[in-house]
């Protein structure tokens, strides 16, 4: 593998370049802007992690404030509800049939009646929507004993405007219908207010009489809403807020929650933000003017512990691994899922390998998936120091600064096509560590195949894989495979083991049957800050994944 020849202009032009002239480098500022804007920074790095006790959501909004943002503010009440009761102005769909026939649509008069053809007025006003028809069925049955059947249902209910007001962000009358749901009202007037209105103190007003008091909460929980009757004039008042406690860690619903009474206990307190299946813990954290005060309880002891206005819970998962699962791959016999204890070693697994005539336990391979986030993170900070670099030599012509442009594009594939190598993990093994080595649950241990050959690739004419002889040395073997590229560098040899070792080389160093022969590029460059990043980078990912990127 070589690297192209506008990579080696480009270290050169670096290792040139002179400070420029207050001209020039207003210049270069602006080509250096341009430079930046174009190439894609590598992703920062970020540690890893195991499983968070805390989630990323913190308390601070409020549960119920996700309900209002549009979608009750247009949909309309259809007469749906069973228990609604016809109201002057509603429509009425009327159906005869047999002896007699009418379809058509009958408007609750000012009396409360609505006019059945050749039957006369019919009063349904308070009626049930759901025994409207038996209703309507029975007066029309007095005119017509037989042969004409009756279907009546609710078309259209009464238009109405509603009042509402109190804790919402835009008090005020609102047009619907009277069969419409207090969240559609509540949603035309914006929603509650998050940081005052309440959630669980919602009044339904007629005149100086409550009909009606709602909880969201029982919506949000328990899918359960009240419907009311609206009529003209009836006022909604969203109760100001009173008490709340804030819940983070193991729970699905971590949130600010809202409580109507001086206080709650904890116990109703969970069950509203649903701890997760490996909670086992809660803390709470008490303020009292000045003073701070902490509790600590097992979820199974929280008993009636009460909770104050402004506490804070924090569920945490207090539990210590038991047991691990390793897996076994490769050449052998055996299971290849062991379950084995916290704090278990190398020794433990190789009791219970069961080996056959192609297994190769001297090489046991390690591979660790925190070992490749860790080697993920190392060659991420090496390319961004290599952009650093490309970014910050500074250009003495404003030609020169447009060829840096340009031949910084090289860069910028460079770097994106390895920020894209995903390293393997493998943990070096030797045979002093080999017995004592911990093992992390997760882990994956590969028993190598018996192998003849020997891998030669990177910088040669003809990569391949060669049959190992016991006399023949890192240069016999680049010779089989045609010898070195033209961009060869003969001194960055690379002897690496199945075990994971990798060494530098020379030609005539000893191959074992399974080695790998890899040959690093020549980077020519009089700039030793860029030759140095690209040299260090194509190591690690030759390390890391077992492979020389292909420019």
């Amino acid at each position: 593998m070589r690297l192209p020849p506008i990579v080696l202009m480009l270290a050169s032009s670096l290792a040139f370049a002179t400070p420029a002239s207050q001209g020039s480098h207003q210049a270069d500022t602006a080509q250096l802007a341009a430079m930046k804007s174009s190439m894609p920074a590598v992703p920062p790095p970020s540690t890893p992690t195991t499983e968070p006790q805390v989630p990323i959501q913190a308390p601070g909004q409020m549960f119920g404030s996700q309900l209002f943002g549009g979608a009750f503010r247009h949909s309309a009440g259809s007469g749906f509800n069973p228990d609604y009761q016809i109201s002057i102005g509603d429509r009425i769909s009327l159906r005869l049939w047999g002896a007699f026939m009418f379809d058509g649509q009958l408007l609750v008069d000012p009396q409360g009646n609505i006019f059945v053809p050749n039957v006369g007025p019919v009063t349904v006003a308070g009626t049930r929507n759901g025994e409207l028809n038996q209703v309507v069925g029975n007066h029309v049955r007095r005119v017509y004993k037989a042969n004409v059947n009756v279907y009546a249902a609710l078309d259209v209910a009464q238009p109405v405007k509603v009042f509402v007001t109190g804790f919402v962000k835009q008090p005020g009358l609102y047009s619907g219908i009277a069969a419409d749901s207090v969240l559609s009202y509540l949603d035309k007037a914006g929603g509650v207010d998050p940081d005052r209105g309440s959630y669980v103190d919602i009044t339904i007003r007629r005149g100086d009489s409550v009909r009606k008091r709602l909880s969201l909460y029982d919506f949000l929980l328990k899918g359960r809403l009240d419907l009311a009757q609206f009529s003209d004039g009836d006022v909604i008042v969203v109760g100001p807020r009173q008490h709340t406690f804030a819940i983070l860690g193991e729970v699905y619903n971590a949130y600010d929650f809202e409580f109507g009474q001086a206080r709650i206990s904890v116990s109703d307190a969970l069950a509203l933000a649903r701890p997760k299946p490996g909670a086992t813990h809660v803390s709470i954290s008490r303020r009292q003017g000045s003073e701070k005060t902490s509790e600590y309880y097992p979820l199974a002891q929280v008993g009636d512990v009460q909770l104050n206005d402004g506490d804070q819970l924090t569920v945490t998962a207090d539990r210590y691994v038991g047991t691990i699962q390793v897996r076994v791959e490769g050449a052998h016999s055996g299971e290849h899922a062991i379950v084995l204890p916290y704090g278990a070693t190398m020794a433990d697994v190789l009791k219970q390998i069961r080996g056959n005539s192609m297994s190769q336990t001297d090489s046991i391979q390690l591979f660790r998936k925190t070992v490749a986030e860790r080697q993920k993170i190392m060659l991420d900070l090496s390319l961004q120091k290599l952009q650093e670099a490309a970014l910050s030599a500074r250009s003495s012509t404003k030609e020169e600064a447009e060829l840096r442009t340009r031949e910084a594009e090289l860069i910028e594939r460079f770097v994106a096509k390895a920020s894209k190598i995903e390293p393997r993990g493998q943990v070096v093994l030797d045979k002093k560590s080999l017995q004592t080595t911990l093992l992390e649950d997760g882990d994956r241990i590969v028993i190598p195949e018996r192998t003849t050959v020997v891998m030669v690739h990177g910088e040669v004419l003809f990569p391949n894989a060669v049959s190992w002889r016991k006399d023949y040395r890192v240069g016999d073997y680049i010779d089989r495979v045609g010898g070195y590229s033209q961009g060869a560098e003969h001194s960055r040899l690379l002897l690496m083991k199945q075990t994971g070792e990798t060494q530098p080389a020379t030609s005539r160093n000893k191959v074992s049957a399974g080695d790998e022969v890899m040959v690093l590029p020549k980077i020519e460059s009089k700039s030793i800050e860029i030759t140095r990043g690209i040299t260090q980078i194509l190591y690690q990912i030759a390390v890391a994944a077992k492979v020389i990127l292909d420019l």
